[in-house]
């Protein structure tokens, strides 16, 4: 059997297991795709059941969340939780709190998280899990019944040296306080390492608000210097408008770009003169409000409730908001636009044809794996300051922060050219990432 059968009976058999499943297929089609290159010229990668190992989950849990609201109503919700991989370290993803939330995007988003924490270089394995509970429109007490519910199951299953979650879209500084102190009420200890990005005065991390958003811009500048650009004088698009899109364009600004819109499930806004960082924050952390509220007090900011934020002509796109927001026809505008660095701050905004024009068009791509992985990796230095009671400087942690994004984008572009793909950085990534846990699996048996 040629590695080109190899690869697709792997895969077929991944469809009939996992059905109905798009995001995870999706995930899994893409990495295996890169991997039939390093089958080719590393074949024992193919041995004792591996790759059917590395896309099955060690452990997959899904529970029932009931809760009160204030009403006095019961609702009840769904929980997740995918241990993927553990052969690099504990468990380490983010919980996310949206309607969209199933076992599928959990899977999908804990098989990216293997990669990701693999190409940090920290010593984290791969999981993620969640809730289709969403907080939007409850209140506080709503939100931190429904947290201590689910809390209450999930504690079962994490631990700093079994499970670390942390935050994910839905689940930011309020969601995580709820869920550490049920957690902390459940087990009669304050084991300050089991959840990442928590308060500052009980056990977090200063740069973890910042992580991805900072990280994304960090190794996009790595990219754009390896073409002989840099964000200086540049214009920026950002999809989103939550914790990754408004520190992507805080850096980003800083840089010396100019971002000239940014988006919300409700529209996207046209800022020719660059983002008001500080309103922005404003209005999304502070008032939770939506960026309507934003136009009407940003002198010059357009709200327009029609067409992409991916038509507005641009030298960079980071796409920050969610999966598959970005398509084919959206990538052939950019292109046509004169976009030539294309980033994600979000987990797999790209689909499989807009990443396939990026490619025939020489756009030059960094996929959410690399990209997005300053969160994790702070989240994991958070993990090292409670392990010896230690307190890290913003300035410290962030050089650490900007360390691990450019060795990712090294060690991606290495892996790229080493196996005859240089400047893919998909494939890189891919590749990067599975060597690493592919040879700790095979270090460690069949298990």
């Amino acid at each position: 059997m040629n590695v080109d059968e190899q690869v697709s009976s792997y895969y077929d058999l991944l469809l009939k297991r996992n059905a109905g499943e798009p995001e995870f297929h999706q995930a899994v089609a893409e990495v295996l795709d890169s991997l039939k290159i390093v089958l080719e010229k590393d074949s024992h990668y193919g041995d004792y059941g591996l790759i059917q190992r590395l896309c099955e989950p060690e452990r997959q849990l899904i529970f029932r969340v009931p809760w009160v609201d204030d009403n006095g109503d019961v609702q009840i919700n769904r929980g997740f939780r995918v241990q993927f991989n553990s052969a690099l370290g504990p468990y380490k993803g983010g919980l996310r709190f949206h309607p969209s939330v199933n076992l599928g995007i959990i899977k999908f988003l804990g098989f990216e998280q293997i990669f990701k924490n693999s190409l940090t270089g920290l010593p984290i394995g791969g999981g993620k899990g969640g809730s289709d509970f969403d907080p939007k429109g409850k209140s506080d007490a709503e939100v931190m019944r429904f947290c201590q519910s689910f809390m209450t199951e999930l504690s079962r299953h994490i631990g700093e040296y079994r499970d670390v979650p942390a935050g994910d879209i839905g689940v930011g500084a309020r969601e995580i306080g709820y869920l550490f102190g049920q957690y902390r009420r459940l087990v009669n200890q304050h084991e300050s390492g089991v959840l990442t990005g928590k308060g500052l005065t009980w056990g977090g991390s200063l740069v973890r608000t910042e992580a991805t958003g900072y990280g994304l811009v960090y190794l996009t500048q790595e990219m754009m210097a390896a073409h002989g650009e840099s964000f200086s004088g540049s214009k920026v698009t950002v999809s989103g408008s939550g914790n990754v899109a408004i520190y992507a364009i805080e850096k980003a600004q800083e840089l010396g770009a100019t971002v000239i819109g940014f988006s919300d499930s409700s529209g996207w806004v046209e800022c020719p003169d660059g983002v008001d960082v500080e309103l922005l924050k404003e209005v999304k952390e502070v008032r939770r409000g939506r960026v309507a509220d934003y136009v009407s007090e940003a002198e010059g900011a357009t709200l327009h409730t029609d067409g992409s934020i991916w038509d507005k002509p641009c030298d960079v796109a980071l796409p920050c908001a969610t999966q598959n927001e970005l398509d084919g026809e959206h990538a052939e505008h950019l292109f046509n636009n004169g976009c030539r660095f294309v980033a994600e701050g979000a987990n797999m905004p790209s689909t499989a044809d807009a990443i396939e024009v990026f490619r025939e068009k020489g756009v030059h791509f960094a996929p959410g794996k690399a990209a997005n992985a300053g969160g994790v990796a702070t989240s994991a230095l958070e993990m090292q300051q409670n392990a010896t009671r230690d307190s890290w400087s913003f300035e410290y942690t962030d050089q650490r922060l900007h360390k691990i994004m450019s060795n990712i984008f090294r060690h991606t572009a290495d892996a790229a050219a080493e196996y005859g793909r240089e400047g893919d950085y998909v494939v890189g990534a891919n590749i990067a990432g599975f060597k690493k846990v592919a040879d700790a699996m095979l270090a460690q048996g069949v298990i």
